[in-house]
């Protein structure tokens, strides 16, 4: 039994989930490449920031909503494609998607999914977005850009740091098996035989000539996700992307990187304003997406956190977490004097001096 009767924050939320998951699924979730560094480095690197609050500013109604890829959400807050849902609750994906719809934001599905996407599209009247790879077979990807655009899935991200399989400790020591998701076929096997592989990832031999190819076929908007250099976010403007998710996989596939929010005004400034970034990793707190927004992301994505939110309570569970996130915004928004997602901009934070 927890020892904590209602979670009040993220950090409650993973501390429970941790003792209601086997240790083999809490470490897959939880864990990242070799020495973890950069995960550690992710949730860390917030802190070199601080706010440079701001009084009287009429901060009486708060307006959390933006603009993702030209449509409305309801707080700068969207699910990260993390595969295998129902590794935390018995409804996996379902939940989710309701609890993201319930909550006015995007939910960007996996390739690796335990939830089959055209069952998912009909689950709850929301908005969702089909993460896959640059597959070697380009009649699954073929495929899996009509059957989304059919669905009405309404962005396409592809993920482009899954080239090679991690070294995982954590699944080497507990001889964890991971698996395709449900809506790979059998032709599909494009799984690596690499004990704590990630399974269905993308062609090592691809280049952006497949980016390109992925855009000019796709029907849909395209966002790239796994960039971490300024010179990557410019070959994505070159491919026709329409944004990019400046992401190291949460510290799951290179170790001993900056921490994304530290790349992130570098990616900002490659983009010139011709594409939209938003980030992923690290974010636990209200404060860190109001710092992430004010160093230039559009939105950020939580990946690890819905995890824990399914496993305390399913679908209402991540509802709480996104609710968390966004009392967490605003008190910060109000604090700094910023009534809107819009007026959070680079005088809202200043880089911390060393203690």
């Amino acid at each position: 039994m927890s020892t904590i009767a209602e979670p009040i924050n993220l950090f409650d939320f993973e501390a429970i989930a941790k003792e209601r998951l086997p240790t083999e699924e809490y470490d897959y979730i939880a864990g990242g490449a070799t020495d973890e560094i950069s995960v550690d480095r992710n949730r860390r690197a917030y802190a070199s920031w601080a706010f440079r609050p701001r009084v009287l500013r009429n901060v009486s109604a708060l307006d959390l909503s933006t603009t993702v890829l030209g449509t409305k959400v309801n707080l700068p807050v969207l699910i990260a494609p993390c595969g295998g849902h129902k590794k935390a609750h018995p409804e996996g994906e379902f939940a989710t998607f309701r609890a993201a719809a319930a909550s006015g934001t995007i939910f960007a599905v996996s390739a690796n999914a335990s939830a089959d996407f055209a069952e998912l599209a009909k689950a709850a009247s929301g908005r969702l977005w089909l993460q896959l790879y640059p597959f070697r077979d380009r009649e699954i990807t073929k495929d899996w850009l009509k059957r989304a655009k059919d669905l009405g899935y309404e962005a396409i991200c592809v993920t482009l740091d899954s080239q090679w399989p991690p070294k995982r400790e954590r699944n080497i020591r507990n001889n964890y098996g991971n698996r395709r998701g449900v809506n790979f076929s059998n032709r599909g096997a494009e799984n690596s035989q690499r004990r704590g592989a990630h399974p269905g990832g993308g062609d090592p031999a691809a280049t952006w000539k497949d980016l390109e190819w992925i855009k000019s076929i796709a029907g849909l908007p395209v966002v790239a996700k796994g960039i971490m250099t300024g010179e990557d976010v410019e070959l994505c403007t070159e491919a026709g992307a329409d944004g990019v998710i400046v992401s190291n996989h949460g510290g799951r596939h290179l170790d001993n990187t900056l921490a994304t929010v530290e790349v992130l005004s570098e990616a900002v400034a490659a983009a010139k304003g011709k594409l939209e970034i938003y980030l992923d990793g690290g974010i636990r707190r209200g404060a860190d997406v109001v710092k992430a927004i004010a160093l230039g992301a559009k939105a950020v994505f939580i990946g690890r956190p819905l995890f824990w939110g399914l496993a305390v309570d399913g679908e209402k569970g991540v509802i709480r977490v996104l609710d968390i996130l966004r009392e967490e915004i605003e008190i910060t928004m109000a604090k700094c004097g910023r009534p809107t997602v819009a007026s959070i901009d680079a005088t809202t934070i200043v880089k911390a001096p060393p203690l």
